[in-house]
């Protein structure tokens, strides 16, 4: 994996405002856009009784190192109004933190890569769309390998929305 992936998601309110919101506070805070995905509308993954999410990943620069990155994340979702009730509940705005480059990070705070690309059609639509051969670091396969491989039934459109 030669990038950073991050995947942005909301199924609240203005879906689309939130996202395009949370990459202009990217920007803010000096983290480089390079390319993204098209954004996915999708059913909601692990607590399904839910409005459906748009989800797109971006490819991006940064010079902070992983948990400072994350720090950045979460004061950019808090700063959106994030509110962290119930797990897989509504959000007005996550965001992952998919790849590290080809770190691997196991700590009480942050996993990287993220441990649910794997079982989740909504991280590798758009992953595949945006870096179908870079190798996931742990299961030595790539994107469009693991989505071959993703036995995730839930539907994940594409829309016409862009950032």
């Amino acid at each position: 994996m030669n990038g950073i992936y991050l995947l942005l998601g909301s199924n609240m309110g203005h879906r689309l405002e939130y996202l395009k919101e949370a990459e202009k506070l990217l920007i803010k805070e000096g983290i480089q856009v390079l390319e993204e995905s098209s954004i996915y509308e999708t059913e909601a993954w692990g607590k399904e009784d839910q409005d459906w999410f748009l989800n797109v990943v971006l490819s991006v620069i940064t010079s902070l190192d992983p948990l400072e990155l994350l720090d950045k994340l979460q004061s950019i979702e808090d700063t959106l109004g994030r509110k962290r009730s119930e797990k897989w509940g509504p959000r007005c705005i996550d965001i992952d933190i998919l790849y590290f480059m080809n770190e691997i990070i196991e700590s009480d705070r942050l996993l990287i890569p993220h441990p649910g690309i794997p079982d989740r059609r909504f991280t590798l639509i758009p992953l595949t769309e945006t870096c179908p051969l870079e190798m996931h670091p742990i299961f030595k396969q790539n994107q469009m390998e693991l989505l071959a491989a993703c036995n995730d039934p839930l539907r994940c459109n594409l829309t016409d929305y862009r950032l």
